[in-house]
């Protein structure tokens, strides 16, 4: 199965590919991973990618695509994958397309904008040592206090309220749209997320009808 993951940041992505990626027997392809793969590995389209990166400049669609389809003609691809995080935008689908990849299902999770940034601005991450919190779903014993090690908690700048509503505008702007292209090509598939990661997991699986 070659699969797509669409939805707002912060709206569970990795963490459902990761899950299903077990459940299938299937890699999933990380843009920020097998970017960081090509640069380690000196690959000519990894050194394109970093001569970018160490001048502060955004990588070109290009270059992204050009390393997502080698890393999907891999041998542990042949029998299917999940994308998470590409593509971002319909410049970058259609380029997927021009590559000559092909996608059986593309599902987007739907989740508030409300509920991302109650998700996203209750995230606490120890100073030290670096547990992951939540002040609702997951707080420490003591308040603002590490369990572990007891160091400070602290929250990181990418989950501050200014910084959530601007990723949020940013996807709703550039990567939403995709919704409706692949709606089009009649492969998309919208799963609302779930009270929990495990009845995300079986909407999803029961979507895709596995």
């Amino acid at each position: 199965m070659k699969l797509i993951l669409l939805g707002a940041p912060g709206a569970g992505k990795g963490t459902q590919a990761e899950i299903l990626s077990a459940k299938l027997g299937i890699p999933t392809i990380s843009t920020g991973n097998i970017l960081r793969a090509a640069i380690k590995e000196g690959t000519s389209i990894g050194l394109e990618a970093k001569s970018y990166m160490d001048a502060g400049k955004l990588v070109p669609d290009s270059v992204i695509i050009g390393i997502v389809a080698q890393r999907l003609e891999q041998p542990d691809c042949s029998g299917g994958f999940i994308l998470d995080g590409v593509p971002r935008t319909i410049g970058q689908a259609q380029a997927l397309a021009q590559a000559g990849v092909t996608f059986d299902h593309v599902v987007s999770i739907e989740i508030s904008d409300g509920e991302i940034e109650e998700r996203m601005t209750g995230r606490r991450v120890c100073q030290n040592c670096g547990a992951p919190y939540h002040v609702k779903a997951k707080p420490s014993k003591v308040e603002g206090v590490c369990d572990t090690c007891g160091g400070p908690l602290v929250q990181r700048e990418d989950d501050k309220p200014e910084t959530v509503r601007h990723r949020l505008e940013v996807y709703h702007a550039e990567t939403e749209p995709l919704k409706g292209y692949y709606e089009e090509k009649g492969i998309l598939t919208p799963v609302d997320n779930q009270c929990t990661i495990e009845d995300t997991t079986k909407a999803i699986m029961e979507a895709l009808s596995i």
